[in-house]
């Protein structure tokens, strides 16, 4: 059974196939085709005279579209040479699968044989698959339809049929074909699925899939030209569609839906490229913000959403979360920096008006229920029992420990949320003057944050860092963590704080050489393939980075864009989710991760959010103002980069040997 990294990914959400390299889906581990929460496929393996080809090549070319190529083994002429070949050629849409089987005859002589095709399915929920609950599900009674097959389980139907008239077999459909020499013959499978009306959140494709190719860049380090556009091409089979809005899923296949806080970090991180999106998340989940008070669902008025999905989840040990699920601490702040953020970009001033009362309710959020407490810090605890343990970016359990590895007792504060919240506050307030008149509002969120600051520095440093939270107790957690690094760019530290921060990001600790380790290796519970405690996060790394940028601390970003770099070309230039954090003093590239998503929305912005914050493109459009800073560190000789979107303008930024030309 192959790991969820090694596997072939062919995608065009909400659709996505995953297959080993010879494109068979055999109904183990995480193969399957997949669609809205659901493994509409779990079973499609090809033979030729009862024999599956031998794979020999897979090419990705992008568009949702894979050819797997085998040859057929005593078929053909004798001798070494293979002279029968099959193509697959697998194509995703937004509505389905389309699976071109072509024969082809390079032998002297005709060739008989039967083609049979496989299939099945269980359609297992992908919650079901990723707990391996769905290995005792049976698979279902196929019914015979004109040219295929089709299965249905609770309101889902999905269909199978062929362009050539089959003959049915149990689960499989077969063709008897003649070829001639120099022949070759296509049979074209067309997979589709329909489901019941959504009792929860609907999994829809955009209504327009953007292209990205009118974002073109030059750099002198190739490397960097080809890591972008393969992100890119990415993270447009990652969008899907709320209303006329478009957002990213985070990652195939376990989180191809709307999530809070990896929706609005990605789409954030591409607003230099593709505000549109930024702003079509924002509205998305402005939408869905909490109205009331809910524990099982850790609802709360003006909460923004963790995740959306069509139906209850059950993961498996306990973790049960319903079909919309707020458990998560960092979103609402998050929202409302991304609105900032998009509004300075040049998000429309109507548009902007139209989600502030929105903005005011996360506002409200942060005020009446962020802090339970009352101490001035925002903390969470998991009140429903079956639903995340920790809630910030690093939510699995064990994320949050002492350095002798004993988990921190709840309820937590982490360090970057506490970032997220100054940011927020002091956006909250500059939106509020803009857009609402508010004077007196916005200075009592001046007035807070400033506090905040105080606070903070008052009880979060730790050995002369600051540490990863505040346990229960009110005891700052010790053990260097990545999460500082998404401190710097907030306005939570000053230059000196700052500084001191950069200094310990640099170390060899923290920097594995291909990217930020999520915990130092000075930890009792440091592990290279720990999914949060010594992993590397592409994502985590670029926030640092960014941080690093807009702090000054130009060598140390560098240093780490440049690591981010290397690991992009180890994976093909598409970063995967996370991946180990052994590091370069001891491999030569870094180790997968087994169960990481690859492509992964926000690794995949990651390269899009490295070259902007090295370019150190600030505009501030309702003031009228672009400022264009390059890394006094930059990390390649010479860069361009056309398609940077600025309110109404496109622009070329060109930095060559020191010298900046805008266009």
């Amino acid at each position: 059974m192959a790991a969820l990294h090694e596997l072939v990914t062919t995608l065009a959400a909400p659709w996505v196939v995953l297959s080993p390299r010879s494109g068979q889906l055999t109904g183990t581990g995480a193969e399957g085709v997949y669609a809205r929460d659901r493994r509409v496929l779990s079973r499609m393996v090809v033979t030729v005279d009862g024999k599956e080809p031998l794979a020999v090549h897979v090419d990705e070319p992008g568009g949702g579209v894979t050819v797997f190529s085998a040859v057929v083994e005593g078929l053909g002429d004798a001798g070494h040479d293979p002279t029968v070949r099959l193509r697959r050629t697998r194509t995703v849409g937004g509505d389905g699968l389309t699976e071109r089987l072509t024969l082809i005859n390079n032998a002297h002589q005709t060739v008989d044989c039967t083609l049979k095709v496989a299939l099945g399915t269980d359609l297992a929920g992908t919650a079901e698959v990723r707990s391996e609950a769905a290995a005792d599900l049976p698979a279902l009674t196929a019914v015979v339809d004109a040219g295929g097959l089709s299965w249905e389980k609770a309101g889902t139907r999905v269909s199978a049929l062929a362009d050539l008239e089959p003959v049915l077999s149990g689960d499989a459909l077969q063709w008897q074909l003649q070829l001639k020499p120099g022949d070759e013959s296509t049979i074209t499978l067309r997979l589709s699925a329909e489901f019941p009306a959504a009792t929860g959140f609907e999994i829809k494709p955009p209504s327009q899939r953007p292209a990205y190719d009118e974002i073109a860049l030059s750099c002198s380090d190739t490397r960097v030209e080809r890591w972008l556009r393969r992100s890119l091409d990415d993270l447009a089979a990652l969008q899907l569609g709320a209303e006329s809005d478009r957002y990213l899923g985070a990652g195939p296949p376990w989180y191809l839906t709307l999530f809070g806080r990896d929706s609005l970090i990605s789409s954030s991180m591409l607003i230099p490229v593709d505000p549109e999106l930024a702003a079509g998340t924002l509205r998305a989940l402005a939408a869905r913000q909490g109205t009331k008070v809910d524990p099982d669902a850790a609802e709360q008025p003006g909460k923004i959403p963790h995740e959306l999905r069509a139906e209850v989840a059950d993961h498996g040990a306990g973790l049960v979360l319903p079909a919309a699920y707020y458990g998560t601490h960092d979103a609402t702040q998050l929202w409302i920096t991304t609105l900032h953020k998009a509004w300075r970009w040049g998000m429309p001033a109507d548009e902007v008006r139209g989600l502030l009362p929105n903005l005011q309710r996360a506002l409200a959020w942060m005020r009446e229920y962020a802090d339970p407490d009352g101490d001035g810090f925002f903390e969470y605890i998991d009140e429903s029992g079956h639903g995340l343990a920790n809630q910030g970016w690093k939510d699995s359990s064990d994320s949050v420990q002492w350095p002798d590895g004993t988990i921190a007792g709840a309820p937590i504060a982490l360090c970057e949320v506490q970032g997220y919240a100054y940011a927020a506050a002091i956006a909250g307030a500059e939106l509020l003057e803009a857009f609402a008149g508010d004077m007196s509002g916005a200075d009592e969120w001046r007035a807070w944050a400033a506090e905040l600051k105080t606070r903070f520095r008052e009880k979060f440093w730790v050995d002369g860092y600051p540490a990863i939270a505040l346990d229960g107790a009110k005891r700052p957690v010790a053990g260097p963590a990545s999460n500082m690094g998404h401190l710097l760019g907030t306005g939570l530290l000053d230059a000196d704080e700052e500084a001191t921060v950069a200094a310990l990001l640099g170390d060899q600790q923290l920097d594995s050489g291909f990217g930020l380790r999520t915990l130092t290796t000075e930890m009792t519970g440091f592990n290279p393939l720990g999914y949060h405690t010594g992993s590397v996060w592409p994502h985590d790394t670029a926030m640092a980075v960014q941080g690093l940028y807009a702090a000054g601390r130009s060598a140390v970003a560098t240093t780490y864009t440049r690591g981010l770099l290397t690991a992009a070309e180890s994976f093909g230039y598409r970063l995967p989710e996370l991946y180990g954090g052994a590091g370069a003093a001891e491999e030569s590239s870094p180790t997968p991760y087994p169960l990481s998503c690859r492509p992964q929305a926000w690794a995949a912005a990651s390269a899009v959010a490295v070259i902007v914050a090295a370019l150190g493109i600030e505009p501030n459009v309702p003031a009228g103002t672009l400022d264009i800073t390059p890394a006094s560190d930059f990390p390649w000789q010479s860069l361009r980069l056309h398609g940077v979107r600025v309110g109404e303008r496109t622009l070329t930024v060109e930095y060559t040997h020191g010298s900046l030309t805008l266009s």
